[in-house]
């Protein structure tokens, strides 16, 4: 089952993979039309179509149907069409093209719904209303096409048949959709097995009327022996648009942090490292924030190696644990919380995995109850349920301080709302890209910084 965001991301990746929407409507409106070939022979069928894609399917599967017993009803005017090949596919149709004003349930036997697509919210307006409530009183087959128009809402058609592409979408039953049938259109497996520019749809683009910390308030606890990890990831976060990036490290090197960018706020802490007393305040701090980052430049002393345990076992927020941090969980860790690990090949290791490819990275993630990044070539993604893998990337991603970009990245976007594994898999897409760019500009002499200045031209490349 997939979400009506879901559906859309894997229609843009398909187009970036070369299979344009064109195509996909070309192979639904096929299917469409050999199920309702099959089904109603020699019956009178009414589409009814939206300006829409949903529209575009029904106008689509007209095509490949008997010009004498079709008939196609716009519910708006055909100028209000967005596409233009659905446009031209209306243009040569060989059927009877009406306004829906026209139409005369009297005169058909199977109505075929393609009014509303997926991702409905909200109240149905008109004429969307008025055609449900009319298909909701037909006394012939009624049949909907990817979705029932207006599921979702208050106010949805209520097939005895549903037609759809791919997958269920999210709220289909038998119940709201009537016999549903999955009909395969051609989708790469690509498009849904790796991550690509369809899933910067899934970034949390800000309200108009946001405010300071509505985009994202997040909390890294790092530094002690090292100091230029935790500023990297701060930077990194900030750079993906989280408002607000507050530092925890300890006072030997909270002074040099803080001139690293006058945008960070620090908390300093007690002495060189991270130790148990820290805990509470920590546990305080977590109060002001959306995510937690915890791990980059902390170092390994076994005082630190307690505190991480315990934090990360008790912390409520999305937490995202990367480089010492990794280290300190050691192979009997298990979240009871929201966690990312984002472990290199070693470190994947030093949790338990045995690596193996996508396989070993999905039982790591079960074992561990956490979604699991593992970097590398190719990084592959996991919830315990799916794996996802990220192409982007280059050979200049070899230089130190581009795993703390990545983890800064990941765990902004956590901080801005997003699910434990679409941050992972989209921020595994960002960092990657940004190193494409980085690599471009300064080839082998790129370092993990110039990733840092092109994350925002890669939000400026796929955001919408």
């Amino acid at each position: 089952m997939i979400t009506a965001l879901d559906s859309s991301v894997i229609d843009a990746n398909s187009e970036a993979l070369g299979i344009g929407v064109p195509v996909l409507m070309e192979n639904a409106g096929r299917a469409v039309a050999s199920v309702l070939s099959e089904r109603f022979p020699d019956k009178k069928i009414a589409f009814v179509c939206g300006n829409g894609n949903n529209g575009g399917d029904g106008i689509t599967a007209a095509k490949f149907m008997s010009k004498n017993n079709v008939t196609v009803f716009l519910l708006k005017p055909k100028e209000t069409i967005r596409s233009e090949f659905v446009k031209d596919t209306l243009s040569k149709l060989k059927c009877r093209v009406s306004s829906f004003k026209e139409f005369d349930d009297r005169e058909y036997d199977v109505l075929v719904d393609c009014a509303l697509g997926t991702g409905m919210t909200g109240e149905v307006r008109p004429p969307y209303d008025e055609f449900i409530k009319m298909a909701n009183t037909f006394t012939g087959n009624v049949v909907s096409v990817d979705v029932p128009s207006g599921l979702g809402t208050t106010m949805t058609v209520k097939p005895e048949m549903t037609i759809t592409f791919h997958d269920i979408k999210e709220g289909m039953n038998n119940e709201n959709s009537g016999e549903i049938i999955v009909k395969d259109i051609g989708i790469p497996d690509d498009a849904y097995d790796n991550v690509g520019p369809g899933d910067m749809l899934r970034y949390p683009i800000p309200e108009k009327d946001s405010h300071k910390g509505s985009n994202g308030r997040l909390l890294i606890i790092g530094g002690g022996p090292y100091y230029g990890a935790p500023a990297m990831s701060a930077l990194a976060a900030m750079r993906v648009g989280v408002d607000i990036v507050r530092l925890a490290v300890p006072e030997n090197c909270s002074s040099i942090i803080a001139s690293f960018s006058p945008v960070f706020v620090i908390s300093e802490l007690s002495g060189k490292t991270l130790r148990m007393t820290h805990l509470n305040h920590l546990m305080d701090l977590t109060k002001q924030f959306d995510a937690v980052l915890i791990g980059p430049g902390l170092g390994t002393s076994p005082i630190t190696v307690g505190l991480v345990k315990e934090f990360v076992r008790t912390c409520k927020l999305p937490v995202v644990v990367d480089a010492d941090g990794l280290t300190a969980l050691g192979k009997d860790f298990v979240s009871v919380g929201k966690t990312i690990l984002t472990p290199h090949i070693k470190e994947f290791e030093k949790l338990g995995g045995i690596p193996k490819g996508a396989d070993s990275v999905k039982e790591l993630s079960r074992k561990t109850n956490s979604v699991v990044l593992l970097k590398g070539m190719i990084d592959l993604i996991s919830d315990g349920y799916r794996v996802r893998s990220n192409l982007t990337g280059s050979a200049g991603m070899t230089s130190a301080g581009t795993g703390d970009v990545l983890s800064g990245i990941v765990a902004g976007l956590a901080s801005k709302g997003m699910g434990c594994f679409d941050a992972a898999c989209v921020g595994a897409f960002i960092s990657g890209r940004a190193g494409e760019i980085a690599f471009d500009e300064r080839s082998y002499g790129m370092i993990a910084t110039d990733v840092i200045e092109a994350i925002p031209k890669v939000l400026k490349e796929y955001l919408r």
